[in-house]
C-alpha cells in the first residue's frame, strides 16, 4: 500500500481477478444512498486491476463528540439501509464477484439471490464457510440444525406484524476497523457489499465493539423501527463473522463460534 498527498492507494498484484473492481463498485453503490441520509463513504478517485485509489481520509476527533457522531451514524445507517437492494445476495452494480475477508487473502463466495433471508444467508454464507472450518462433535450437529431451520424460512419474518424482513443495502463487512472517525463524524471504508438482513451490519459492529456503539445502536434502531427483540437475534448474525475469524485466523476464535451457534439454536428452538 501507499499514499499519495490526498489520496489514499490501496493495491495488491496478486489480487483476484475482480477484487478492486467489486470493491469501488460497492462503495459507490453506498455512496449513491449519502444524498438520502445514508453514511458518508470514501471516495473512490480511481480503481484497476491491481489497485484502487481513494481520497485520504484525515482521522480525528469528532467536532461535536463521538456519541453525538455516533447517533448520526446510527440514523445515517438505517437510511442506507433503507436504500435497498433487488434482492437478497444482490451485488452493486459493476461488481460481478463476491469477496469477504483482508485484502491479502479474501474469501470468494458463491453468488446466490434470493427473495427471502434465510436461502441466501444458508447457501451463500453460512454452508460456505462451514465447509472449510470442519466444525466436530456437538457444534457441527448445532451449525446443520441452526442452517436447516434458517433455511426453511425461520427468520425471513420479524416483528410483531410478522413482515417478511426485505434486503438492505449493507456494507457487509462493517467491523470498527470499515468505520474511520473524522471531524466531520464518521466514514466508511472498505465493504464487502451485497443486499442482505438490516441486522447483518449491526451484528459486524458488535462483534468487536466500536467508539460510541451504544449510541449507534439505539440511534439506529429508532430510526429503523426495529422489533423489540432485535438484539435476541444478533448471534445468529454474528455467526458467519465468526465462522471466517475462525477459518482464516484458528482455534482462538472456536469459543465465539459456539456461543453464537448456542444461541442461534435458542432463538430458533432447534
Amino acid at each position: 500500500m501507499n499514499g499519495r498527498e490526498n489520496t489514499y492507494v490501496k493495491q495488491r498484484a496478486g489480487a483476484p481477478s475482480g477484487f478492486f473492481a467489486t470493491e469501488a463498485a460497492g462503495l459507490r453503490w453506498l455512496a449513491a444512498a449519502s444524498a438520502d441520509g445514508g453514511v458518508d463513504v470514501v471516495e473512490v478517485l480511481d480503481q484497476d486491476a491491481t489497485s484502487v485509489t481513494l481520497e485520504r481520509l484525515d482521522e480525528a476527533r469528532p467536532s461535536d463528540g463521538v456519541d453525538a457522531a455516533a447517533a448520526r451514524f446510527g440514523a445515517a445507517l438505517a437510511a442506507t439501509h433503507a436504500a435497498g437492494a433487488p434482492t437478497f445476495g444482490a451485488l452493486p452494480p459493476g461488481a460481478s464477484t463476491y469477496f469477504f475477508g483482508p485484502l491479502d487473502q479474501p474469501l470468494t463466495l458463491p453468488h446466490v439471490e434470493s427473495a427471502t433471508f434465510g436461502a441466501f444467508y444458508t447457501q451463500a454464507r453460512l454452508r460456505p464457510v462451514l465447509e472449510r472450518t470442519r466444525l466436530a462433535g456437538r457444534d457441527a450437529d448445532l451449525a446443520q440444525r441452526v442452517c436447516g431451520a434458517v433455511e426453511s424460512g425461520a427468520v425471513d419474518t420479524w416483528g410483531a406484524s410478522g413482515e417478511f424482513v426485505r434486503p438492505a443495502r449493507v456494507h457487509g463487512d462493517l467491523w470498527s476497523g470499515n468505520v474511520l472517525w473524522t471531524r466531520g463524524g464518521a466514514v466508511v471504508i472498505d465493504p464487502a457489499a451485497c443486499g442482505h438482513h438490516p441486522l447483518a451490519d449491526l451484528a459486524m459492529l458488535t462483534m468487536f465493539g466500536a467508539p460510541g456503539l451504544e449510541a449507534i445502536l439505539d440511534s439506529y434502531a429508532e430510526a429503523a423501527h426495529l422489533p423489540d427483540d432485535w438484539r435476541e437475534q444478533l448471534p445468529l448474525h454474528q455467526l458467519f463473522g465468526w465462522l471466517v475469524h475462525l477459518h482464516l485466523f484458528g482455534a482462538g476464535y472456536a469459543e465465539p463460534v459456539s456461543r453464537a451457534l448456542g444461541a442461534s439454536a435458542r432463538l430458533l428452538s432447534v
